[in-house]
């Protein structure tokens, strides 16, 4: 499988424009996404782990372990998602493209103003690693349970922030609405499966 040619000038407008001229910062949405999808989940995924198996795995080295194989196969499942998903974009604008071609339309979608799905799966991939290892480390050194999830929660929410933060600056977008919501979809997220896992455990059978 071999990736539709991509227009090397947007690709170097996206990473800014040294003339100090006009940029559109739009072009950087789609691989920009793939980051903030993937570092929340990141987030999100490690502090869910630390919650969860930190109740049954008291030795610091299998939750080390846990913790890093859990870490891989998250990356591995974003990159393999993002890279499937945005090929259906692709795949979707050229075979519209060829359309335009075959009926002689002028000025129609462009195969070069899609997403590269080699760059958004390796975007996604990488902000997840980036955002998972951070609560990991936080509770790799404690030993006790709950101060464990303290300081997992604590650089959970900093992570986040951090996370809207990056967001904002890179689309020059608003601060504050960036990192809200980062912060409740991510509390959310983690509120709900924490509340999931507490039913079964209740009413499970």
């Amino acid at each position: 499988m071999t990736e539709p040619d991509f227009d090397h000038e947007a690709g170097r407008h996206q990473l800014g424009d040294e003339s100090g001229k006009y940029f559109d910062y739009s072009q950087r949405a789609q691989w920009l996404r793939a980051v903030v999808l993937g570092g929340n989940e990141g987030v999100v995924s490690a502090t869910l782990l630390i919650i969860g198996a930190g109740t049954h795995i008291d030795e610091t080295e299998a939750l080390i372990v846990t913790g890093l194989l859990g870490l891989l196969a998250g990356a591995l499942s974003m990159a393999t998602a993002e890279f499937v998903s945005v090929y259906v974009q692709v795949d979707t604008v050229k075979a519209q493209e060829d359309r335009d071609q075959r009926e002689g339309r002028a000025g129609g979608t462009k195969t070069a103003a899609a997403p590269s799905p080699t760059q958004v799966a390796v975007a996604a991939s990488v902000a997840y690693v980036v955002g998972g290892i951070l609560p990991l480390l936080a509770a790799f050194a404690i030993k006790d349970q709950q101060i464990r999830v303290l300081a997992a929660a604590v650089t959970a929410w900093f992570a986040m922030l951090v996370l809207g933060n990056v967001a904002a600056a890179l689309g020059k977008a608003s601060v504050a609405r960036s990192c809200a919501r980062v912060l409740v979809g991510g509390w959310i997220e983690i509120a709900v499966m924490v509340g999931r896992r507490k039913a079964l455990e209740l009413y499970g059978t």
